[in-house]
């Protein structure tokens, strides 16, 4: 593994406060449930699952120097990922709170902790220049700041020749911000990888079927390979004109939370290895499964995990 130089995911770095009620949650009442507290962010989950499936990774973003922000920093260490962690003093640690439903569907509302405060002056730039490839969210783009440090690390990585990856990360967001304005934002990064969902690839591109949406995100991104999840119905690739169709697991639904990253992670594990995309989406679709028929972005894994990420003759990294 000495000569395969690190994925860095660069953004949000928080816990997850996972709740699912047994029944519905009415004004003023109570009821019983599950309720789970879990490391989250989405480019550290991208981070942790590139790991797991025996990728070298880092992570670089902004902390709040609190009990939550060592714990998290602790976790993703624990995970084999390098963290480049900037410590905030005067902001607290990011908070998501994850609303599961009886069908494992998640809604998220997400507090702007220190991963928002990340500047362009913070960013460690020879870890971005030592590293194989960059992966961003548009969590970092969203609101400035952070996004001069997400363009900054950008720039940095593009002027390095390394390869970069971008997730939408959420349909609402771009609603609010607006389409056009979205695109705007995002035409000009030289992506290599695209990971929307369908409902953020349907809010970006307007168009309502997978197959127009991937014609259009080619055209908005004609040099990136677009990677379009689609829950149940699997996932589809679009790597330089060829369609690559993937079904999804049989995995029964728990939680949806940390599936889209989970796919994106693995791939990215994978695909920069061997260069087989068919090959990488099909490990990433099984370990989307796998966390979708749990609780959490990031689930203890087990020898379940490990025999589909085994399949693929991958093994976890261990903590340097």
């Amino acid at each position: 593994m000495a000569n395969l130089r690190p994925l860095v995911a660069l953004g949000d770095l928080t816990w997850d406060v996972l709740a699912k009620p047994n029944t519905l949650l009415l004004p003023g009442g109570d009821t019983t449930g599950r309720v789970l507290l879990m490391g989250g962010g989405s480019a550290a989950n991208v981070a942790v699952w590139a790991s797991r499936v025996g990728y070298p990774a880092g992570f670089i973003g902004e902390v709040g120097r609190d009990r939550f922000g060592e714990f998290a920093v602790q976790e993703l260490a624990a995970e084999g990922v390098m963290p480049h962690i900037i410590w905030n003093s005067s902001t607290p640690t990011g908070v998501i709170l994850v609303l599961i439903d009886a069908a494992g569907q998640r809604s998220m509302l997400t507090s702007q902790g220190a991963d928002f405060e990340l500047h362009p002056e913070e960013v460690p730039v020879e870890v971005i220049q030592q590293a194989g490839h960059l992966h961003v969210t548009a969590w970092s783009l969203f609101t400035d700041p952070p996004r001069q440090a997400a363009l900054k690390a950008v720039q940095v990585a593009r002027d390095a020749g390394i390869t970069i990856s971008f997730d939408p990360a959420s349909f609402q967001m771009i609603r609010e911000i607006g389409r056009e304005e979205f695109r705007r934002m995002t035409r000009g990064l030289s992506l290599d990888f695209v990971f929307p969902n369908l409902d953020e690839g349907q809010a970006l591109t307007g168009a309502q079927n997978p197959r127009e949406i991937l014609e259009v995100l080619q055209k908005l991104y004609p040099e990136a390979m677009i990677l379009l999840k689609l829950a149940a119905d699997g996932a589809l690739i679009l790597d330089r004109g060829s369609l690559i169709e993937l079904q999804a697991t049989r995995d029964q639904p728990v939680d949806a939370t940390g599936a889209g990253d989970s796919f994106g992670g693995a791939f990215l594990g994978h695909y920069l290895r061997s260069k087989d995309a068919q090959a990488a989406g099909q490990l990433a679709v099984q370990v989307a499964g796998w966390v979708i028929g749990r609780f959490g972005a990031r689930p203890p894994m087990d020898a379940e995990i490990k025999r589909r990420i085994e399949q693929f003759g991958f093994t976890r990294l261990e903590q340097p």
